[in-house]
């Protein structure tokens, strides 16, 4: 069972990575010689290529900005990467590579533990891999949802605190205020947030960025990305080691 298995993360300026140390934590735990998880910072995608070539490589998982852009490798996608367009896990088995992608199963997790009733309709800021798979769970559970970003109809410049107010869960899921950039936020209309609202800031690292802040502020219930990142990762474990056919 355990040979050399060699999983790791791609994407770009990735130094900060939480899954690394997940990981090994994990293999620690349960004992597993022979595993390794690094850290494979690309500059561009196509240096996937050199990746692939890499013996006993058994999987990873991928970062921004590539969760899109990685799907032109890939050999085959699982029905949920398919229906998002967006991979954050890979398989590699026999030399073909599959895709999954296990935020959705992340962010589903997180917002099945916050949401209230009251809570019926969302708006997604960022259209990146992320806000892919919180708009497939949104949709799965019936929850309307408004996509804002800088090219959609309603942007940052136009959001106003009416369509704020009107939309009770705010998931915020574009890399603006992760470490070090702390201090940065989104131009949002904080003064449509109110206790009624939900606020889940996909970013993990710092655990309160200044959009987490600036909401609870307003007395809005604040998740930040932790949990989702927990759960994907043990969503992908699951994938790399119980997918055998």
């Amino acid at each position: 069972m355990d040979s050399n298995k060699k999983l790791g993360l791609i994407g770009r300026n990735i130094s900060y990575s939480f899954s690394k140390k997940f990981f090994e934590d994990k293999f620690h735990k349960l004992m597993l010689k022979g595993y390794s998880y690094n850290i494979f910072d690309l500059s561009e995608i196509n240096e996937v290529e050199n990746l692939f070539s890499t013996a006993d490589l058994l999987g990873f998982n991928v970062t921004i900005p590539y969760k899109e852009k990685i799907i032109d490798y890939l050999d085959e996608l699982s029905d949920e990467a398919e229906k998002i367009g967006a991979v954050n896990c890979v398989l590699i088995e026999d030399g073909r590579k599959k895709g999954y992608n296990t935020d959705a199963y992340g962010f589903e997790k997180t917002l099945l533990l916050h949401k209230k009733n009251h809570q019926n309709s969302a708006l997604i800021l960022g259209n990146g891999g992320a806000a892919k798979a919180v708009k497939y769970v949104l949709d799965k559970y019936g929850i309307p949802s408004v996509v804002v970003s800088r090219n959609t109809e309603i942007n940052f410049e136009n959001l106003d605190k009416e369509t704020v107010k009107k939309h009770k869960i705010i998931v915020q899921c574009t890399p603006v205020g992760t470490f070090p950039n702390v201090d940065d936020c989104l131009n949002f209309p904080f003064d449509g947030v109110s206790q009624d609202h939900l606020i889940i800031d996909l970013i993990y690292n710092p655990n309160y960025t200044r959009f987490i802040i600036n909401a609870a502020e307003k007395g809005a219930k604040t998740v930040n990305g932790y949990y989702m990142l927990e759960q994907q990762a043990e969503k992908a474990w699951e994938i790399w080691n119980f997918q055998k056919k």
